[in-house]
């Protein structure tokens, strides 16, 4: 049984098939975090448009907790799962710190061409619906992050949750 995941957000829907084939390890961490509603409000937090958007930090769902937001996780770290996928607008990655063994709940979706994060991030599915959702997070207006980058969300795009759902046939 195949399965995909429904993100919904404050812009609309996101629906990502999964790469088990590839990365069983990291579709497996993520979807036990999904299950357990580990993604419900929290944000995207890391906007950069025709690059990626990223969410997944527990932090998040904590406003006066924004200076730390991009460094929160679940509280371990899974073995990296570089492949061959290619990073494709739409498809779905772990994030993660300069060590390669690092991601733990934070994923990014890319809004273009990123073929230079392949076998250095592992990519492990692909939006299947809501190509409008991704442009309308993406194209988001930003500010400076802590760090200087102009990767701040001007306002907060929440995950309002994430269903794992048996795919259709």
């Amino acid at each position: 049984m195949s399965e995909i995941a429904i993100i919904k957000t404050t812009e609309g829907d996101l629906t990502l098939e999964f790469w088990d084939d590839v990365a069983p390890k990291t579709v497996e961490n993520f979807k036990t975090l999904a299950k357990k509603g580990y993604y419900d409000g929290t944000c995207f937090h890391r906007i950069i448009k025709g690059f990626m958007v990223q969410g997944g930090d527990p932090l998040t769902k904590d406003a006066s907790k924004e200076h730390l937001w991009g460094t929160g996780g679940p509280g371990y770290q899974i073995k990296a799962e570089f492949n061959a996928r290619s990073h494709q607008r739409g498809v779905i990655s772990m994030a993660r710190s300069a060590n390669p063994d690092s991601a733990g709940s934070q994923f990014f979706i890319c809004d273009g061409d990123a073929k230079f994060l392949d076998r250095q991030y592992t990519a492990f599915g692909k939006l299947i619906k809501g190509e409008d959702t991704l442009a309308k997070i993406a194209g988001t207006s930003v500010g400076a992050s802590g760090s200087g980058e102009p990767s701040k969300p001007l306002k907060r795009i929440g995950v309002v949750s994430v269903t794992i759902a048996e795919a259709a046939k």
